[in-house]
């Protein structure tokens, strides 16, 4: 049985071994399949969430670890007045072309902004380090980061 605070609510799940990794709760438990399985060992940022505002690795981190502690999926971002800005420059910049490490590379870019509002290219490129897109669209990546930061141009 675990204890979890996800997107701001407390779940009791009393058929979860403790020693589930996060990600296979959040997913087959509860059925928030935004957050994907990559490569299972924490390199690739797939399955990147939030814990207590920080970007951690899913796959890795038994669910034990994380109780009492508050985790922001990628179904958490937006909120009732529509898309979080980060979504929105997504599909402004069409940043996806296969979509998959999408969600992880979103939730990684929004822990950022939130402790860098105007972040620069090497700001970003830090930040993001770690998480792959095998289609290769880091430019558009960073440019719908600069967007969502106000400051569509980038580093001039």
């Amino acid at each position: 049985m675990v204890s979890l605070n996800i997107n701001g609510e407390t779940l009791v799940l009393e058929d979860v071994d403790a020693s589930t990794p996060l990600l296979w709760v959040l997913r087959d438990h509860l059925g928030l399949t935004g957050t994907k399985y990559g490569c299972g060992g924490g390199y690739c940022g797939a399955c990147t969430v939030h814990l207590n505002g920080t970007p951690i690795r899913s796959c890795i981190t038994a669910s034990s670890a994380v109780e009492g502690e508050a985790i922001s999926t990628i179904e958490g971002l937006a909120d009732d007045n529509g898309l979080h800005p980060l979504q929105a420059a997504w599909i402004e910049h069409d940043v996806p072309q296969c979509g998959y490490c999408q969600s992880g590379q979103i939730m990684s870019a929004a822990a950022l902004l939130e402790r860098n509002p105007s972040p620069n290219d090497a700001d970003i490129d830090a930040a993001m380090q770690g998480n792959l897109c095998r289609c290769g669209t880091y430019q558009r990546i960073r440019a719908a980061i600069h967007t969502a930061a106000g400051n569509p141009g980038g580093d001039a």
